[in-house]
């Protein structure tokens, strides 16, 4: 094998290796913290190390603190949904709902924060990001960042510089609207532990055992609907994760039901439509009729 055939299969390689290793700490939990790693749901617990791909949610006042390899600092806030999309070259989390407060360290290299409508990417800042269904808001706490409208697909579109102080919000189907300061009812509702600096936790685990995750159960169609239906750019192999689930008869019939929203989806369950067909025999002249 040549040696540029040798470093294009490890560069396919990377992300393979990258989602089975340790990737940060989850170094304080204040409520129930569920995980889902592969098909798996577990409950998380204070020391429970993280990986590339794992979906963290948080229950109502819940609160959950995520150290990452690099320095990187963010907090999930109550009733909130994250996913460890990429960490490393590009390291990026996606939350789906709720709240999630980031502090950056310069060493991380630039640190992106996406949700469906809106994101912020920061080397050496401390932003905040609250998500819903129509609505996105960003604050740019300190620092400097870019902040920009998130397309269907998890495409960043139309990038902005930002500076601390700043306020974004986006309204679905709308651009973003840029504000000086954050509006009172953000700032009514930001989470009690939003308000200060995020102290590092990281030092209490230092040489102990990390903490096992404890398994829970399968994951269940309802339980991951919302994440199978995220831009194209976040749900790249989720086909590959969750196929293990087509066994239960359950997940297998919701798929089926959710094909429209599905469609990459069909070449699993209907392998049959994507064969090549078979030309018909051509007749020959001399054959007998």
């Amino acid at each position: 094998m040549n040696s540029a055939l040798s470093l294009l299969l490890l560069f396919l390689m990377l992300p393979l290796c990258a989602a089975g290793q340790d990737i940060g700490t989850v170094t304080l939990v204040e409520g129930a913290l569920r995980v889902i790693r592969g098909t798996t749901v577990y409950a998380g617990a204070e020391g429970v190390r993280l990986r590339q791909g794992d979906i963290l949610e948080n229950g109502e006042g819940g609160f959950a603190q995520l150290e990452l390899q690099g320095g990187t600092i963010a907090v999930l806030g109550p009733s909130s949904r994250l996913f460890l999309f990429r960490h490393g070259a590009g390291s990026e989390m996606v939350l789906l709902s709720g709240w999630l407060k980031g502090e950056s360290a310069a060493a991380a290299g630039v640190y992106r924060y996406s949700s469906p409508l809106l994101g912020a990417s920061t080397k050496d800042g401390t932003v905040v990001l609250r998500t819903g269904e129509d609505l996105a808001e960003i604050f740019i706490e300190s620092g400097s960042a870019n902040v920009s409208e998130v397309g269907s697909g998890g495409s960043w579109v139309r990038p902005v510089s930002a500076k601390a102080g700043q306020f974004f919000t986006r309204r679905r189907g709308k651009s973003v609207a840029t504000n000086p300061r954050p509006t009172p009812t953000f700032v009514d509702a930001l989470p009690h532990a939003f308000r200060d600096t995020l102290p590092s936790r990281l030092a209490r685990f230092s040489g102990k055992r990390p903490i096992e995750l404890r398994r829970d159960h399968e994951a269940s169609f309802a339980e991951v609907q919302a994440w199978l239906t995220i831009g194209q750019t976040w749900r790249r192999g989720f086909v590959e994760r969750f196929q293990p689930r087509l066994k239960d008869t359950a997940f297998r019939a919701a798929i089926e039901q959710h094909l429209n929203e599905l469609p990459e989806w069909d070449r699993v369950l209907h392998p049959e439509k994507y064969e090549p067909k078979t030309p018909a025999a051509v007749e020959s002249p001399n054959s007998p009729h």
